[in-house]
């Protein structure tokens, strides 16, 4: 019986999944994640996949701020996009915690897709 869920990997080591949770804690975390990820002999697939979905996930968050200046309909607009950034931010913790890489829910792909060449 085949399944259609994506392959996760478990983590090589400690530092691995910790670069992976930490960049899903605020700016400040991501930015410690890409530290510690770009150091001679860190970097690895676990942390750049995380990386690259936290990014995402900020960017995300951004825009939200950006929209909801509109009145009313950004308002809304934005609320709902909160919420879908809530969960994707969720999700992607979830899945750095248990060393897996899953892609966060509605803008996962695109997100690996984007920052593809970025943090390997």
């Amino acid at each position: 019986m085949e399944s259609n869920q994506p392959v996760a990997s478990a983590p090589k080591s400690g530092e691995d999944k910790t670069v992976a949770i930490v960049a899903y804690l605020s700016l400040i975390g991501f930015v410690v994640a890409l530290i510690i990820h770009n150091q001679p002999g860190k970097k690895t697939n676990l942390g750049a996949f995380h990386l690259r979905q936290g990014l995402g996930i900020m960017l995300c968050s951004i825009c939200m701020s950006i929209i909801m200046i509109i009145p009313f309909i950004g308002w809304v607009v934005g609320c709902v996009g909160y919420i879908m950034v809530l969960v994707m931010w969720v999700m992607g913790l979830i899945s750095a915690v248990n060393g897996e890489m899953k892609q966060a829910p509605i803008m996962g792909a695109s997100f690996q897709k984007w920052f593809a060449g970025t943090f390997n």
